[in-house]
């Protein structure tokens, strides 16, 4: 009878599953749809644990007593986490949890072969299982040393890079062979510090500039090996969860890729990018593209206030200067003065999908004002300011203009084609894909340097004296 709850449970918590992925689809019901995720997953755990203590060899106060130490543990870790990261450390966050899948994948796996019997299903499930988590887990390690620059973001290049990744999947299809053949224990390890070393590769192989495509693409896989772990625990609620994460995240690094018009496949083989973070000009000086224009709070203030049609670009250096709260109010501000102001946000702005739009809901920042790439760039030749706050790669024009950028191709935010153009930025580096920007050298750009959160909050406090003097 319990049994059957639980499976009853499990159909319930699917259903929720799904309809907590409907619901992250637009900003307005995203709240409503981590709710419902979040109840199916309380749900599925309490429909674990009785299925547990049903099936458990042992007596059902030590089961209960185990399970109850391992939520304990699980909480304090979530919760101390979640409390203390930073919005703007998601990114590595995100992919560290990643690992953890991997991990859970490649002990469920091994744990399945030693206490379950050599039947070929099962055999199959397990090699793949662990073949899954193992490049999951230390893919996700190396995209979390990148996200927080404890390595180089530059792509690893080593000789034959793609042969390597070829001769690694052979010689595991030709380990599991001999794995089902005679169910010896060393082809599966063998298979299991191969795969550990593919998946090093994979993203040690990819380039800055890729990063959020990575991201993407290892929630993707980690969905995979939580699906191969449900086989091998017969658990099938672990099974569809896995398949949804799974093909929500391929499904997601396809459009991001189609965004930034670039190959799946490619991206996974190789990447693109140079060093990030190179002066290629520096303040006052002459770069290979000209002389760069500054600007003051105080001027852009001025510029705002006699503007019709502002819009804001947000990147990555917004988010590291925590200033989405003074945008949010720099925009408020204006619209009360009368200016129309919408946000164009490019789909791979910063190092995850989404994180822009998060951080402007975070601030209260209206829903219907914040556009994508494709609805804001019709508009732009018709805008009289563009604030471009710590964006660099997603409004460069060299991604259309010169075919010999490592960027080349790559649909951006046209942000040159409007009348004025203000950058935010604390220096004149490169960006995280370290490609130069032809667009902070253009005559109708200025450059606004400095702390993007200080010199908003400037430009709030220039616009209220404005304001206030004109209302005087």
């Amino acid at each position: 009878m319990l049994t059957q709850l639980a499976q009853a449970v499990y159909v319930v918590a699917a259903v929720l599953f799904i309809l907590s992925l409907a619901g992250l689809s637009k900003q307005t019901t995203a709240r409503g749809g981590n709710l419902l995720g979040m109840v199916g997953m309380a749900l599925a755990l309490a429909a674990t644990v009785v299925l547990a203590l049903v099936r458990s060899e042992r007596p059902v106060l030590v089961t209960a007593l185990l399970v109850a130490m391992v939520f304990a543990i699980g909480a304090a870790a979530g919760i101390w986490r979640a409390r203390s990261v930073e919005m703007t450390q998601m990114p590595e966050m995100i992919a560290m949890l990643h690992s953890f899948v991997g991990v859970a994948a490649v002990l469920v796996g091994i744990n399945s072969y030693l206490t379950e019997p050599a039947e070929t299903v099962h055999q199959v499930e397990v090699f793949l299982g662990v073949l899954i988590g193992a490049v999951t887990l230390t893919g996700s390690v190396v995209a979390y040393l990148k996200l927080s620059a404890k390595i180089s973001s530059a792509p690893l290049k080593l000789s034959g890079r793609n042969m390597l990744n070829l001769g690694a999947l052979v010689a595991s299809a030709g380990l599991m062979g001999w794995f089902l053949a005679t169910n010896a224990v060393a082809p599966l390890l063998i298979m299991t510090v191969i795969a550990l070393a593919l998946g090093w590769h994979l993203v040690a192989s990819i380039g800055g500039g890729d990063m959020p495509v990575v991201v993407s693409m290892l929630n993707s896989y980690s969905g995979w090996a939580a699906a191969a772990a449900g086989f091998m625990l017969s658990n099938d609620l672990l099974i569809v969860t896995g398949a949804l994460v799974g093909s929500s995240g391929a499904i997601l690094s396809y459009i991001m890729c189609r965004a930034m018009n670039r190959s799946f496949i490619s991206v996974i083989l190789g990447g693109f990018g140079v060093e990030a973070g190179t002066v290629v000009a520096s303040s006052g000086e002459h770069g290979e593209h000209g002389e760069h224009r500054e600007t003051t709070a105080p001027k852009v203030a001025e510029l705002l206030l006699g503007a019709s049609r502002v819009v804001i670009t947000p990147g990555y250096g917004m988010a590291v200067a925590k200033a989405q709260y003074p945008v949010a109010d720099l925009t408020a501000r204006l619209r009360a003065a009368g200016v129309q102001v919408t946000f164009g946000v490019h789909p791979v702005a910063g190092r995850l999908p989404g994180h822009m739009n998060v951080l402007l809901a975070e601030a209260k920042v209206p829903y219907d004002i914040v556009l994508e790439m494709d609805e804001v760039n019709p508009d732009l030749p018709g805008t009289d300011v563009v604030l471009v706050i710590g964006a660099n790669d997603t409004v460069n024009p060299a991604a259309l203009e010169d075919p010999g950028s490592p960027i080349a191709g790559m649909p951006v935010i046209e942000v040159w084609r409007a009348q004025h153009v203000v950058v935010f930025k604390r220096s004149m580096a490169t960006g995280y894909a370290g490609v130069q920007n032809p667009l902070f050298f253009r005559e109708n750009t200025e450059m606004l340097f400095g702390d993007a959160k200080t010199q908003v909050e400037a430009i709030v406090g220039a616009l209220a004296a404005l304001t206030s003097t004109t209302a005087g």
